[in-house]
C-alpha cells in the first residue's frame, strides 16, 4: 500500500489513544470523515454547503478539507459566483481514483468482480462460471477473481482499500459469516476467516441486496432521498431499506427479508423450506416453474416463458400476474411499516416488468394505507456488474464509517 493510501486509511479508520495528539485526532476524525462523506456523495460542492449539510462550523469544514486535499483525496475546481452576495465559491470534489475498492458478488453458478473508484465507478470487471458451490471451491474462485483484478491494476493495486464479498441469504457482516444461504446450500460459513490470509487488504462480507442498497444510498437514488427501499426481483426476492440516515441492518444482521414474508398461502413452498413466502410465487424461478408445470414442459426456458406471456398465453399470463399481485402486496406491506418516500424496483427480472407492472401497481394501491400510497415506485434493471459494484460500495462506506463509530 502506498504512503497516500496508508496515511489516509489511518486517518479514516484508526484511532490510537494515549497521547494529546491521539486525543486531538479522535476529536477531529469524525469531522474529517463527515466532510469526506458529503463531498463523496454531493461533489462538486461548495464548502458552505458542506457546512450546512453536516452542521459543522465553516472553520471545521475548512480544516477537514485542507487535510483531505493534503492527502490527495479532494480536488478544487475553478471559482464560480455565489448564490448569495459575497465572495465567489470554489467547489470541491473527491479525487475518486486516489483509492480503489474491489467488489465481488457470488451467485449460484457464477461470480462477478469489479474494481471501482471511490465513487463506485467501474474500472475493471471479471466474470467467471462456478464449477461447484462447495465452500472450498468458491473461496478459490473468489481468490482467483480478486487476483485477476489486482493483476489488471498493476502498480495501481497499491491503492486498494479492501474487498467486499456479497452473498444472498443471512449474512453476519460483523463477523464475516454466511449464516445461511439457501441457494448455495451453505450454513455458518466463516468467509472472512477463510479469506483473511489471501489478501493484503481488509475483507468485508455482506448480503448482496444490502450491498446494492448501500450503493444506492451513496451514489444513486438515496443521495437526494431521505428514505427509500429497494426491492429486487430475480431468482429470489430481496429488499434493502434506508431510513433515518442509514441502511437498516437489523439487530441480528437480518432485515428487509421481503421475499420471506408469509403472504402467499400455505400451498406455496419456498426454496428456504418454509411455506407461504412471497418468493415462492414471485421470483423468476417460481414463475418459470409455474409455467413449466402448466405446459408440461420441464425444459421450458425463461425466454420462452416470456414470449408465451407476451403472445397472450393464459397460463403464462396468469403466472406473471400472480407474481405482480404478490410483489405489489409485499411492497404495500413494506410501505405501511416503514413509510419510504421511494421504492426502487430493480433486478434482472425488471426487464420483464411490462408483464406484471399493472398488477404490481393495482395491488400496491389496494393495500397501501393512507399516505403510504404516496410512495413513488421507480423501476430500473440491474446487471450483475451492478451487484458487484454494490459490494465495492460497502467497502467505501466502511472506510468512512469506521471513523464515525470509533472517533
Amino acid at each position: 500500500m502506498t504512503g497516500l493510501s496508508q496515511t489516509t486509511t489511518d486517518e479514516l479508520s484508526v484511532n490510537r489513544p494515549g497521547s494529546t495528539a491521539a486525543e486531538e485526532h479522535m476529536e477531529e476524525a469524525p469531522a474529517f470523515s463527515r466532510v469526506f462523506a458529503e463531498v463523496l456523495k454531493h461533489g462538486p460542492i461548495a464548502r458552505i454547503d458542506v457546512s450546512n449539510r453536516t452542521g459543522l462550523s465553516q472553520a471545521g469544514v475548512t480544516k477537514a478539507v485542507n487535510r483531505l486535499i493534503q492527502h490527495g483525496l479532494i480536488t478544487t475546481h475553478d471559482t464560480m459566483p455565489s448564490a448569495s452576495p459575497g465572495r465567489p465559491v470554489q467547489p470541491i470534489s473527491v479525487n475518486e481514483e486516489a483509492l480503489l475498492a474491489i467488489g465481488v458478488t457470488v451467485r449460484v453458478n457464477e461470480i462477478f468482480g469489479v474494481v471501482t473508484t471511490l465513487r463506485a465507478n467501474v474500472l475493471h470487471s471479471v466474470h467467471r462460471q462456478l464449477a461447484s458451490i462447495a465452500v472450498a471451491d468458491v473461496m478459490e474462485s473468489i481468490a482467483d477473481v480478486v487476483q485477476e483484478l489486482t493483476d489488471q491494476l498493476g502498480a495501481d493495486a497499491e491503492r486498494i482499500i479492501g474487498a467486499g464479498i456479497a452473498f444472498s441469504g443471512d449474512v453476519d457482516r460483523e463477523h464475516g459469516v454466511v449464516r445461511a444461504s439457501a441457494r448455495l446450500n451453505w450454513t455458518h460459513v466463516h468467509v472472512r476467516e477463510l479469506l483473511r490470509d489471501r489478501f493484503d487488504f481488509p475483507v468485508i462480507v455482506e448480503n448482496d441486496v444490502r450491498a446494492l442498497t448501500i450503493a444506492e444510498e451513496w451514489f444513486g437514488i438515496g443521495v437526494d432521498t431521505s428514505s427509500f427501499a429497494i426491492v429486487t426481483i430475480g431468482a429470489g426476492i430481496g429488499c434493502g431499506v434506508y431510513v433515518n440516515g442509514d441502511v437498516v441492518g437489523g439487530a441480528h444482521g437480518v432485515a428487509g427479508e421481503l421475499g420471506h414474508l408469509p403472504l402467499a398461502g400455505v400451498d406455496a413452498v419456498c426454496p428456504c423450506g418454509r411455506r407461504g413466502c412471497v418468493e415462492a410465487v414471485a421470483s423468476s424461478s417460481a414463475i418459470l416453474q409455474s409455467i413449466r408445470a402448466a405446459k408440461l414442459d420441464p425444459l421450458l426456458t425463461m425466454r420462452e416463458a416470456v414470449e408465451l406471456a407476451r403472445s397472450g398465453d393464459a397460463d403464462a399470463g396468469f403466472a406473471f400476474e400472480r407474481a405482480g399481485s404478490m410483489i405489489g402486496l409485499a411492497m404495500a406491506t413494506l410501505a405501511n411499516l416503514v413509510g419510504p418516500s421511494v421504492i426502487l424496483l430493480a433486478g434482472e427480472s425488471v426487464t420483464n416488468y411490462d408483464l406484471f407492472e399493472r398488477r404490481v401497481r393495482e395491488s400496491f394501491d389496494e393495500h397501501a394505507f393512507g399516505s403510504a400510497a404516496e410512495c413513488t415506485i421507480v423501476t430500473r434493471a440491474h446487471t450483475f456488474e451492478d451487484w458487484a459494484r454494490g459490494s465495492a460500495s460497502s467497502v467505501i462506506r466502511s472506510m468512512v464509517d469506521r471513523t464515525l463509530t470509533e472517533g
